[in-house]
Formats: structure tokens, sequence, C-alpha cells
């Protein structure tokens, strides 16, 4: 994988991770495969952001013009997944993949407009997505709904269990040597390695002051499959309904519905409203929504960045932030790791470029 050589340079081989998301894990497990002392600290171990997650790997149906790096960073991210995915599951021995494209429909002709709109620029920043019309559409999925006007394919979309994914992530971390250490971290003056790794995801300005991460909620349903009940979609079904982003995840027993978005501080209550916005959403994507278990509910608080791109960089010869990742954490885990060893040792990811935190002028070294 390319990657730029820059000055700094170090004969340390100890690092702490500083946060147990799929960011942490990924880091840790990365790191002490390529030689390093791991130490993780994590009072409880993917219980953030990380297990609120749809497992969406959906960066070109989610493009939009004017953001190239965004669309930058998470393509390189999802040319990384399958690769990274089978290790993974080699080593934890564990299905970690639902769905093998992603189909984001429209159910008005303002949204029929947007899907034309991104596949015109994803295709010109050479990435491919395909538009189907209603017929195409409902011969792919027959369970949606047939106010579905237009369809956007995209072939190389994926997506993971979230709850698997950790589950491996935490597997093959302790396999190659990671020290997990259930305790919190309020000081990183208390860590004794040659380097330390901050992935708090909300927490990690109270770590690093002048981070730019602030929390926005999320709230999910877990549906459960029935006896007789139509089929779950065989892919990602992503669509807007009355303005509001909505999805529906393939899962072994059911689907992932999702997701609110809440600019709410540390809450992390499931409202009523909030539930039943889910629900009649789900339902205008795929009616026979309804037959399904309601299984679980429930809200995380993602980590955000003014411009909706993480925090992956070194901040002072000791201390390398890996944060920020938003509503893309499952997405962009992998090159997230493979930039994140590749600053401990040395050297930058050119991909990662973008998320270099010295753009924000309060991040301080």
């Amino acid at each position: 994988m390319p990657a730029q050589e820059v000055r700094w340079s170090s004969m340390a081989r100890s690092v702490s991770v500083v946060g147990g998301g799929v960011i942490g894990l990924s880091i840790a497990w990365r790191a002490a495969r390529n030689g390093w002392s791991v130490k993780l600290y994590d009072p409880s171990i993917g219980s953030g952001a990380s297990w609120v997650a749809g497992g969406m790997l959906a960066p070109l149906s989610e493009g939009w013009p004017g953001e190239e790096s965004v669309l930058e960073l998470g393509s390189a991210s999802l040319d990384r997944w399958p690769e990274f995915g089978k290790e993974l599951e080699a080593g934890a021995g564990v299905e970690l993949f639902t769905s093998e494209s992603s189909l984001t429909v429209a159910l008005d002709g303002a949204d029929a407009e947007d899907l034309r709109t991104i596949a015109e620029w994803v295709g010109a920043q050479g990435r491919e997505l395909q538009i189907l019309n209603r017929a195409e559409v409902r011969a792919l999925e027959p369970m949606l709904g047939r106010g579905v006007r237009l369809g956007l394919l995209a072939v190389d979309e994926l997506a993971v269990d979230n709850r698997l994914l950790l589950q491996a992530l935490q597997r093959c971390a302790v396999d190659a040597g990671v020290e997990l250490i259930g305790e919190a971290v309020h000081s990183l003056d208390r860590l004794d390695t040659d380097q330390i790794v901050v992935t708090a995801g909300i927490a990690s300005p109270a770590l690093w002051p002048g981070l730019p991460v602030r929390p926005v909620k999320g709230e999910i349903l877990r549906l459960r499959s029935r006896p007789g009940v139509t089929p779950a979609p065989g892919r990602t079904i992503r669509g807007s309904v009355h303005g509001r982003p909505a999805y529906l995840v393939p899962r072994a027993d059911g689907i992932v519905v999702g997701a609110t978005q809440y600019e709410s501080g540390n809450d992390t209550q499931v409202t009523v409203a909030g539930v039943r916005d889910l629900i009649a959403d789900a339902e205008a994507l795929m009616p026979a929504i309804g037959e399904y278990e309601l299984r679980e509910t429930s809200a995380g608080l993602r980590p955000m960045t003014p411009d909706n791109l993480p925090l992956i960089g070194r901040v002072s010869d000791r201390v390398v932030v890996a944060t920020g990742h938003g509503r893309n954490g499952i997405l962009l885990t992998p090159v997230t790791a493979d930039a994140t060893v590749a600053l401990l040792e040395g050297s930058a990811l050119v991909e990662a470029k973008a998320a270099d935190p010295e753009r924000f002028e309060k991040v301080a070294r």
C-alpha cells in the first residue's frame, strides 16, 4: 500500500491504545501483528458507538459532489475490506459479511434526481454505480414498496455484522498478543509506553484538548425474522423518507433498521418519536417490515467532526489520534488501522492525508 515517508522516526515498539471500539481494536491487532507490544485500555470494550451500528460499507452511494476527500478515503477503505474481513473470519471462525451490494431507492422525483447526480459524479471519480428503473428495482427486490421510482445499485458495497466484527477483532487482537486492560484512562500522562494512540470516540477531546469531536445521537432498531414472514432483502437498502435517511441492513436472523440523528449532547435514551419514525420510514421502503419481531431498540453517540472526515494523525512525538469517524467508523476501520500503524512506524499513508488533524488550527502538537 502506498506510503509517503516523513521525517519522524523511532525505534520505540510499545504502544498504548486508549479506546476499545472497532477502531481501537483494529489498530491494536495490526500493531501487535507488526511486532509492537500493545496495551489496550477500555473499561467496557465494544460497548460504544461500534455496538450500535448498521455495518454498512457504503461510501459510493453516499457520495455527493464536492466531497471528494470523503469519497476517496471511504473508497480506499472499502477496497481493503474484502481482505481485511477474510483475515478476521479466518482468525475468529465467524462469518462477518451480511450483504455484497447496496441498493438506494428514490420515492419521489427530487430523490430520483439526487440519485442521478450521485451516479454521474461517482462515475466521474472512476467508480461505477448503476441506475435502475422501477421495474428493475422490483425484479431485484420484490419486497420493496410500490412507491419506489428509481434505484441506484452499488455492486461493490458490502455490509458486515458489527457485533460479530467486534468479537472477531477482540479475538484476533488477543491472539496477536494485545493486553486488554479494563480500566478507563483519564490522563495520558499515566501511560508508560513509548507511543500512545487515542481512539476514544467522543471522550477523545478530554484526553487531547482541542480535538473537534462532538457526540451525535443515533437510534437503531434490530428486527428478528419470524416463521412465514416476508424474506429480508438480499442487500442493504437505503432511501430518504420525508427528508430522513433510512436504511435496512440484512442480518443472519433479521434486519437492522436505522438511523435517527440528533444533536443532543450525551443523551443515549431511545425516544418514542425516534422509534416511530424508524418504523414508519422502514415501512415506506418495505411494507412487510411490520411482520418482524421488534427485538431491540438502542442508541449510540457517534463521534462527529465539523467536516465529516475523521482525525487520523500525529499530534505530538508520542501521541497519535484516530477518532471522529462519525457514522462511518465500521467502513473506515481498515484504512484507519493501516494509516495509524504507518504513523507509528514513521511514515504516512497517502490515502489518509485528508484526515490529518492539523487541518484544524486548535489541534496543538
